[in-house]
C-alpha cells in the first residue's frame, strides 16, 4: 500500500459517471470515463462550474488573475475545477479554497498518486473543505503521463459550463483542455496577455480564433447566471431613464417596468387621470414613448 496511505487517502470512493447527477454529463464527452475514483465529496446535484487552467510558469500576472476569478466565483457557490498541478492549477485551487468554497481537482495519474506530491497538502485541504479529488485511474494502475494528462484535460472540461485558460504557451497542454471544450460545446474563455509573454501567446491565439476574451469574474458570472444579470440590466436601464419632470421619470419607468396599461399605470403612480394623459402626450411628442392603441403604451 502507497505510504500516501495515510490520513485523508484511507478511503476511496468510486462511482460510474452516470450514477450520480452531477457526473451524468460525463455520458455525452466522446470518451466517456468507465469509474470515476476519488476522495472527498462529489457534489450531489448539479451546479454551476468553472474549469480554470493555465501554466505552469505563470506569471506575477496570471497568479492575480487566476485568484481573483477563482476568489470571485468560489463566493457565489462557483464550483472551481483544475487539475492540481503547479502554476496555475494550484492557484486556482487556493483562490476558491480561501474563499470558503468548494474546488474539485482532476488527477492525470491514479488515485493513489497525488502529483505532485508536494500538493498532497492542498489535496488534503480540498477534501476537507468539502471538495475532491478526483481520478479515472485505479490504485496501481500503469499509465503512461503523456498521454494520461491529455486524457484528463477531457474530464476538466467535461465537469464544467465555462472553461477558462489563464497563461499559456502556444503548445500548452491547457489548449488541450479548451480544444476538448469546444468539441464538447463549452463556453470558452482565454485571457489576454502581453504579446511578448511566451506565456501568453497561446491565450491571445484562442481569442484571435474565437474564444471570449476574459476581462473580469463578472465575464463568468453573466454567462452563468443570465436571468440574474438580465434583471440587474433591466434595473440600471430604469435607472437611467429620466422624464423632465418628475412625473415623467415616474412614467417611463413603470413602462420600462412592463406596466403598458395607462389605467394601471394611474393607479400604480397615484396620478390624476388629467395629469397623466396630458404628460403621456408630451412623451409621445417627444418620441419616448409610443401609442399601442386601447390606452397601452410602450417606450420608443
Amino acid at each position: 500500500m502507497s505510504t500516501l496511505f495515510n490520513d485523508f487517502l484511507q478511503k476511496i470512493n468510486h462511482l460510474s459517471p452516470l450514477e450520480a447527477k452531477f457526473t451524468e454529463v460525463l455520458g455525452t464527452i466522446a470518451v466517456m470515463p468507465k469509474i470515476l475514483y476519488f476522495y472527498g465529496k462529489m457534489p450531489e446535484n448539479v451546479v454551476k462550474t468553472v474549469a480554470i487552467v493555465g501554466s505552469r510558469h505563470n506569471t506575477r500576472y496570471g497568479e492575480e488573475v487566476a485568484y481573483k476569478m477563482a476568489y470571485e466565483l468560489a463566493k457565489r457557490g462557483v464550483i472551481v475545477i483544475s487539475g492540481l498541478a503547479y502554476g496555475i492549477d494550484g492557484i486556482a485551487h487556493r483562490g476558491a479554497l480561501d474563499a470558503g468554497g468548494v474546488t474539485l481537482a482532476i488527477l492525470g495519474t491514479p488515485i493513489d498518486r497525488i502529483y505532485p506530491r508536494n500538493h498532497k497538502s492542498l489535496a488534503r485541504e480540498i477534501v476537507e473543505k468539502g471538495g475532491a479529488v478526483i481520478s479515472e485511474y485505479a490504485p496501481g494502475a500503469k499509465i503512461y503521463p503523456k498521454t494520461s494528462f491529455l486524457e484528463r484535460n477531457r474530464i476538466i472540461s467535461g465537469l464544467a459550463d465555462i472553461v477558462v485558460v489563464v497563461e499559456a504557451a502556444e503548445k500548452s497542454g491547457s489548449l488541450n483542455t479548451a480544444a476538448h471544450a469546444l468539441e464538447q460545446g463549452k463556453e470558452v474563455f482565454a485571457v489576454p496577455g502581453n504579446i511578448t509573454n511566451p506565456y501568453s501567446q497561446g491565450c491571445n491565439k484562442l481569442i484571435a480564433q474565437g474564444a471570449n476574451p476574459y476581462t473580469g469574474p463578472e465575464d463568468l458570472l453573466r454567462v452563468l447566471f443570465p436571468e440574474e444579470f438580465a434583471k440587474k440590466r433591466k434595473k440600471i436601464a430604469q435607472l437611467l431613464l429620466f422624464g423632465d419632470n418628475d412625473t415623467e421619470t415616474r412614467i417611463l419607468r413603470c413602462l420600462a417596468d412592463g406596466t403598458r396599461d395607462g389605467t394601471k399605470i394611474i393607479e400604480e403612480l397615484g396620478l390624476p387621470p388629467a395629469l397623466f394623459n396630458e404628460t403621456i402626450t408630451i412623451l409621445e411628442i417627444k418620441g419616448a414613448v409610443r401609442a399601442l392603441g386601447a390606452n397601452n403604451w410602450a417606450l420608443a
